[in-house]
Formats: C-alpha cells, structure tokens, sequence
C-alpha cells in the first residue's frame, strides 16, 4: 500500500468530522479546501470568523463556498479555539482534531486538560509514514517530534501508538526495528539496550501485535542484503516497517533526510489520545497535508 491508495481507501469510508483550532491561516484554508474537493473529510473551523471567511474568498482560493461541508465557529483568541476544538472531539461532534495558527504547546495543552481533554493512553507520539522511491511498502517512523529523551517505558507506549496506527491502516502484524547506531548490545549505549528489553518483552508478550527486534542499525533495518551481509537473522532484519529512533534528534533528522534528500511523500499523526491529531507544519506541503488527514481519517476508531 502507499500514500495515494490510503487516501482513497479513507475517502472510500463514511465522512469523519474534522475541527480545526485556529483555522485563519491561507496554507490551513488550501488544505481544508483539497480534503473537501477530494471528499476526504468535513471540517468545523473554530478562529477569526471573519479572517477565515475573508481567506475563503481570497483568489487563490477562488472564492470557494461550500458551507454544507465547511462550518465556522467564531473563537476569540487561539486558545480559545484550541479549547472549542478540543471540546468538539471529546464530546462526538468531530472525529479528528487538526492544529491551525497555533502554537504546538497551546493545543497540547488543551489535549492534556483533565476535565475535557483527549489524553486516553500514557504517552503521545508522532508517527509518521513515508512513501519512499524503490521502497515497496509504507516505512513508519516515530518518534520524530513529541518525545525528546524517551526512556523505557515512554518506548513501549511509542511502539504501542505506531502499532495501533499501522494496524489501522492495514498492516495486520507491523515488523518493528528498534534503531541504534549499531546492532550489539552495549552497555554504554543506552539505546542498544532498550532494544534488546523490548525485543525480550515483545517475546513475553509484554508488547503485543507486532514483532519487535533490536538493536538494529538503520541498513539491517530495512534492507535485507545489509541483514545478510552482517549475518543478522530474524523476521525484522530487513523488513522492518515501523522504525523506532532513540532519541528526538535521530528522529528529526530521520524525517527531514527522507523528506529533502530521498524525495520521499509523508503523512503524520500524533497517536495516543482519544482520536488522532494532525499537527501541521508550514513547511509541509499540501500534498503531505492531505496525506496526513487521510491517516487520521483512516486510523479513526
């Protein structure tokens, strides 16, 4: 499956609600206009009423009206409509909560509250999927922006997260690498051995509805003449679908090289809370966009 066929399959399925929190933004308002020309989701946007009507109206938008599809909620500040967003999820009114023109740390906030947030499990995680030429199959990467050091037990719950999204899109039984510089354990190297423990639990049963390896390098990881050539056996050497990366940083960079150097197409999702959370960036392009709200679309409960 890639990037394109997960975005018909979620266009195939009933329409998802989408709320956007602070929704006054020309690249927000291209995207919710994309996703509803596509029939890909409808979408409540909570801001400025009026800035966000004008951004309608504007040229390049083509003064595209289609209200039966589009509903907006005035909001008078960016928490406010982080709030209203938020609320609109966690009481059934929308499906998927999408970030706007606000900050990251704003809407997390919201998310978080314990009277009318949407945290469910015990860590949230970005999970990002790429579609990568000469690549045969979607290659999950998490955690490249939510968890800066993660330590065991934030591991487990990231692999949980990736798991449920990978398993939602599709992929019945994920092959997971957990990444290090290199693939011995080593006790100096904290990453090696948080791969060997999670491998250990996923053989216990600890960590379930996936095959866990580790350590494992990035080449023995995904490419299986790399796995061969250094003698590493096992049904992720070289297979892998969801990458684990130790550390914030590796994940970043991960991501941006796919991205910039591998031309790679890439949708993401923050997993974790009661639904999924499309946390967009001006740098992503619409296509990535669209990508994304697919994932979320299709990873609904």
């Amino acid at each position: 499956m890639n990037l394109d066929q997960l975005k018909e399959q979620a266009i195939q399925l009933p329409s998802k609600v989408v709320a956007v929190a602070a929704a006054e933004d020309e690249e927000v308002i291209e995207a919710v206009v994309n996703a509803v020309d596509q029939k890909l989701a409808t979408f409540i946007l909570y801001g400025n009423e009026e800035k966000i009507k004008s951004l309608f109206t504007s040229s390049k938008n083509g003064g595209y009206n289609k209200s039966e599809y589009v509903k907006i909620v005035n909001a008078n500040s960016d928490k406010d409509a982080a709030k209203l967003a938020v609320q609109a999820v966690n009481q059934g009114i929308a499906d998927v909560l999408m970030k706007g023109m606000v900050s990251t740390s704003v809407i997390l906030k919201e998310v978080l509250n314990k009277e009318y947030g949407l945290r469910a499990g015990k860590v949230l995680s970005h999970v990002a999927a790429f579609q990568i030429p000469d690549v045969d199959r979607l290659i999950f990467v998490t955690d490249a922006a939510m968890n800066i050091a993660p330590d065991l037990n934030q591991k487990v719950e990231i692999i949980n997260n990736s798991v449920y999204i990978a398993r939602r899109l599709g992929l019945e039984l994920p092959k997971v690498a957990v990444l290090s510089a290199v693939e011995t354990v080593n006790p100096n190297m904290v990453a090696t051995v948080d791969g060997a423990l999670l491998a250990q639990m996923n053989k216990r049963g600890q960590i379930k509805n996936c095959i866990v390896d580790g350590p494992l390098a990035v080449d023995n990881a995904i490419s299986i003449h790399a796995a061969q050539l250094k003698g590493i056996e096992g049904e992720v050497a070289g297979r892998a679908d969801i990458l684990v990366v130790p550390i914030i940083e590796v994940g970043n960079a991960l991501y941006k090289s796919l991205v910039y150097f591998s031309k790679a197409k890439v949708g993401g999702v923050i997993a974790g809370a009661k639904a999924p959370i499309v946390l967009t960036s001006r740098a992503d392009s619409a296509e990535s966009k669209l990508y994304s709200l697919a994932m979320a679309v299709r990873s609904v409960s």
